[in-house]
């Protein structure tokens, strides 16, 4: 009679146990959750917001539903910032981030990468350039002198070829400052800083292969003026992340139909082209979180910039640090 109490209790305690064991399996004790959603949401960024880029992204957004068995809606933000908390928050569990706020989301989202965007062109990366008027005879050794020679043109603060590149790259490692080593520095689009080079209004200017590739297309008059003295080494195209606690398997199917999305042969295929067409894809490349290091190497390159400009000697030697380990692993890559 007194053992029948305890023994319910203890039943109790089991089951009690046991719900809570249940529950840390679907991640109600640290959120990371192995159970599989029944929808999940795709961010995209789009300035002027769905009207404008709904109907270029629905038919992929169609066919990945069909491919993953689970219904994609899409969330549209107007920028990186609201995207990047979007997915913080667990609104998103999967995205097209370009390079810079990739790495944003890896960093502060719980994200990873897994793939990578291939233009038109088939080019999945793209480099920064620098560019001079074309017999002007100007050597890339002449312009790193200095001595306030060249009237050049740079690009606007944030514009990662015109000139975080160049300053993580070119300038910043041989202590050369625009301001200080030429006879004028201009900001503007690329574009325009091609056409005054083209003109001799600019002795060189920051470009990308982007754009030398548009000139050759659509003005070559202009593109037959210009000749590059300086790539980069690649800076990455846009990438589809996803949450790192999506459902393993989820994540699986979601990585497969992006790398086999448009490939083969067959009407299927050919209509899967032309979807990526109308995004400017080519197809999907496999990637992991590594392919990001170049804009990594541009955002140290940035915090030592500022850390030296604050005198925080904390700062400048963890920068420093950083710069040396990712520029050590550029250095052994083939």
């Amino acid at each position: 009679m007194t053992f029948a109490p305890v023994t319910r209790r203890l039943g109790l305690i089991a089951a009690a146990a046991s719900a809570m064991l249940g529950l840390a399996s679907c991640g109600g004790g640290n959120g990371k959750s192995a159970a599989a959603p029944t929808e999940i949401t795709f961010s995209i960024l789009s300035a002027e917001g769905q009207a404008s880029a709904g109907p270029l992204w629905q038919p992929l957004l169609d066919d990945m539903s069909k491919a993953i068995g689970v219904e994609v809606k899409p969330y549209f933000g107007s920028n990186y910032t609201v995207l990047v908390e979007a997915m913080r928050g667990n609104q998103t569990q999967v995205a097209w981030f370009s390079a810079k706020p990739a790495v944003e989301a890896i960093d502060r989202a719980d994200a990873e990468v897994i793939a990578r965007t291939v233009n038109k062109e088939g080019m999945d990366s793209y480099r920064s350039t620098l560019i001079v008027r074309a017999g002007s005879g100007i050597t890339l050794d002449q312009v790193m002198a200095c001595g306030k020679r060249f009237d050049f043109g740079i690009g606007d603060a944030q514009s990662t070829s015109g000139t975080l590149a160049p300053m993580a790259f070119l300038f910043n490692p041989r202590n050369v400052v625009p301001a200080q080593c030429f006879k004028t520095v201009r900001a503007a689009n690329h574009q325009s800083n091609a056409f005054s080079v083209a003109s001799g209004l600019l002795d060189v200017a920051t470009s990308n292969t982007v754009n030398t590739v548009f000139l050759r297309k659509q003005n070559p008059q202009v593109a037959a003026q210009i000749q590059e003295i300086w790539q980069s080494p690649p800076i990455p195209e846009s990438g589809i992340l996803v949450r790192e606690d999506l459902d393993p398997a989820l994540k699986e199917k979601i990585r497969s139909f992006f790398l086999t999305y448009g490939q083969g042969e067959g009407v299927e295929a050919e209509r899967q082209r032309q979807v990526l067409a109308g995004l400017e894809y080519s197809r999907f490349n496999a990637a992991d979180d590594g392919y990001l290091n170049p804009i990594r190497e541009m955002v140290a390159d940035q915090k030592l910039g500022e850390a030296r400009d604050k005198g925080d000697a904390a700062g400048i030697a963890a920068a420093e640090r950083e710069l040396q380990r990712l520029r050590s692993l550029r250095e052994v890559q083939p």
